[in-house]
């Protein structure tokens, strides 16, 4: 539920529908997530991708092949990015996306958040 509800207040509404899977493996750092999302209008598997590698602190590892996709202990351990791979098309669903995300939750989360907001800040604000 944490999912759901960190979501609908970074985007400041409480209508958009969540339904996280949380895989907990034992390892020391890190979280994986199956990510299911579904959009307005259809966006290919292609053109979330395209997006996500542009976006910041996003790194995208999406060769599909067999292991050619992030895992927590070899790559978002000690890794300040959010890992996004497995990007498809939902079968089950003509605006679903699915993938799969992992990051680094002692690196990325409220204290790095709050660094990057703040050089964001001054960056736009102070120079």
């Amino acid at each position: 539920m944490k999912m759901v509800w960190e979501t609908q207040k970074i985007f400041g509404d409480h209508g958009i529908q969540v339904n996280p899977t949380c895989v907990r493996v034992p390892v020391f750092f890190s979280h994986s997530e199956a990510v299911h999302i579904e959009t307005v209008d259809k966006i290919s598997a292609a053109q979330a991708r395209e997006l996500l590698m542009h976006a910041p602190g996003v790194q995208v590892m999406d060769e599909q092949v067999d292991g050619g996709y992030p895992t927590a202990v070899t790559d978002s351990a000690g890794n300040d990015p959010v890992f996004v791979g497995r990007i498809r098309e939902d079968i089950s669903h003509p605006r679903g996306l699915d993938m799969w995300i992992v990051s680094d939750n002692v690196r990325k989360g409220a204290a790095l958040n709050s660094v990057q907001i703040a050089e964001s800040l001054i960056a736009t604000y102070l120079d």
